[in-house]
C-alpha cells in the first residue's frame, strides 16, 4: 500500500502548554470548562460555510508530541495492560485523536470552543460536524472501562505517552 500523508489544515490553541496534566476526555470536569479556539488555515477559510449552525463539532488531529505506540499499553484509567485498539491512548500506529467539542462562535477562521480536551499547538487534520442523529448509538458494553470510567474527573494526562 502506498503511504498515506496528511497535510494539517489548521492549529488547535489550548490553555494546556504541556502534555502533563493535560484532561484525557472533553468531558473529564478539567476539560469541561476549558476554552480555546481553532486556527483553520486561511486556504481553508471557505469550508466553515454554515459551521456556525452547529454547536458540536468533532476535531480530528495529530497527537504530534506522542512517542510512537506500543501496540500493548497501560491506558490512564487502568493498571493493566491493554491492546492499544482497546483503549484511546494517544501512542498508537497512526497518532490521530478526536475531540467533541461545543462550538461557542466563528469569527472568520477562528472557531472558539470549549470542552477542550487537546495540547496547545496541535495540528488540526479536519472538522466534522456532531449530529447526535447520527453519532449516538445505544452501547451495551465498554469493556474494561465499565469499572473505570468513574475515574475520568481525576486522572488527566501523566506523560507516560510522551515523545
Amino acid at each position: 500500500m502506498d503511504k498515506i500523508v496528511y497535510k494539517p489544515i489548521g492549529i488547535i490553541h489550548s490553555p494546556f502548554k504541556e502534555q502533563e496534566g493535560t484532561p484525557i476526555q472533553p468531558l473529564a470536569e478539567k476539560a469541561r470548562s476549558a476554552r480555546g479556539e481553532v486556527e483553520v488555515f486561511k486556504e481553508y477559510e471557505e469550508g466553515l460555510k454554515d459551521i456556525d449552525g452547529f454547536s458540536h463539532i468533532i476535531l480530528i488531529y495529530h497527537f504530534s508530541r506522542a512517542r510512537k505506540g506500543d501496540l500493548v499499553v497501560k491506558p490512564y484509567m487502568h493498571n493493566e495492560s491493554h491492546g492499544v485498539f482497546a483503549t484511546r491512548a494517544p501512542s498508537r500506529p497512526n497518532p490521530i485523536g478526536i475531540s467533541i467539542v461545543k462550538l461557542i462562535k466563528v469569527e472568520k477562521n477562528i472557531l472558539y470552543i470549549e470542552n477542550l480536551d487537546v495540547i496547545d499547538g496541535t495540528p488540526l487534520l479536519d472538522i466534522k460536524n456532531y449530529v447526535p442523529e447520527f453519532d449516538i448509538r445505544h452501547v451495551e458494553k465498554i469493556g474494561w472501562l465499565e469499572k473505570n470510567v468513574d475515574k475520568l474527573d481525576n486522572i488527566s494526562d501523566d506523560g507516560r505517552f510522551a515523545s
